[in-house]
């Protein structure tokens, strides 16, 4: 059982350039960048609400000068940052896991470098992760995961990502773990502890999905479904809010850059759901959301949800597989 009361909001920050990788579009090497138009918006709409939140960042854009005052303006707004890999390959855990802990290393000392805060969290890019992958976080002393999503529909998600791109064969075998199997499913949407080796334990903090259904209500998919009726998308998120009190299941609700862009301010990314949305009428359906949210529970920043959870004593412990 997870607290009820609770929601943790979290803005996984991904930038252009990693977009048009994983997508395989051409020019990403270049690191093309919003982050600083982008992030300003949205410190300004948290303000406004007085939520403080967890960013997780991508080491690489924390490492190019560019991007430090937009990510130390994250910071000294009163919110986390969390480690989000440095290069943001979905494919992270078919790494060697000497690999993978370079990849977690080195994005940890650049976010570090660039917002004077260390980060305590983990998130996979598109949500991949493996044992040997929490077995380094435990070894880092990180205070939790969060790169589970929870859904039957993952496969659907990236077969429609693929039938969207310009992939090679081998790029789409790199990216064939890219939103998870159907096993994914079978995980828990709220809260629980990895039994990892030596008696070690790993907090792992989902991606809330709709308990029972598990079908999605990160904000993406709730502008996806605003974009076909608003009515729509708040009756959806409504349900999905009832049944997480019903169930006493707190929430993690995960947040994105092209939540807060239109398809002008990135033209290149037309083909995902939504952007052909005004920015006008996105920015009120996103309202909407927090308003919603809001009302159904008490937001917090992942690591204050993390300490929450810790201190339930009925959080329940699972094996890895």
């Amino acid at each position: 059982m997870s607290d009820p009361a609770a929601a943790a909001v979290s803005f996984d920050l991904d930038n252009l350039w990693s977009y048009m990788k994983t997508h395989g579009d051409s020019g990403w090497e270049a690191y093309p960048s919003y982050l600083g138009r982008l992030i300003p918006d949205v410190l300004e709409f948290l303000d406004k609400r007085r939520l403080r939140i967890t960013f997780f960042v991508v080491g690489r854009d924390a490492a190019r000068e560019e991007n430090r005052l937009p990510l130390r303006a994250v910071v000294t707004a009163g919110h986390e940052v969390g480690n989000h890999s440095f290069d943001h390959e979905p494919w992270l855990h078919r790494k060697p896991k000497a690999e993978i802990e370079a990849e977690i290393a080195r994005a940890e000392e650049a976010i570090l470098r660039a917002t004077g805060q260390k980060p305590r969290g983990f998130r996979g890019p598109g949500f991949s992760w493996n044992e040997a992958l929490l077995e380094i976080l435990a070894d880092r002393g990180y205070l939790f995961d969060a790169s589970t999503f929870p859904t039957y529909i993952g496969p659907l998600g990236r077969l429609y990502y693929f039938a969207r791109s310009r992939l090679t064969e081998r790029q789409k075998e790199d990216r064939k773990g890219l939103f998870g199997g159907l096993a994914e499913g079978f995980r828990p949407v709220g809260p629980y502890r990895f039994r990892l080796t030596g008696g070690r334990s790993m907090l792992e903090i989902p991606v809330t999905t709709m308990p029972l259904v598990k079908t999605p209500f990160h904000l993406s998919y709730l502008l996806y479904l605003g974009s076909v009726s608003p009515s729509l998308m708040r009756t959806y998120f409504k349900t999905a809010l009832e049944m997480c009190r019903l169930g006493r299941t707190g929430l993690s609700f995960l947040l994105h850059p092209l939540d807060f862009l239109s398809g002008e301010d990135a033209p290149g990314l037309a083909f995902f759901p939504a952007m052909s949305m005004s920015r006008a009428k996105k920015r009120r359906l996103v309202s909407e959301a927090f308003d919603l949210l809001s009302d159904h529970f008490s937001i917090y920043s992942l690591n204050a949800y993390a300490e929450r959870c810790l201190s339930l004593p009925a959080l329940a412990v699972r094996g890895v597989r």
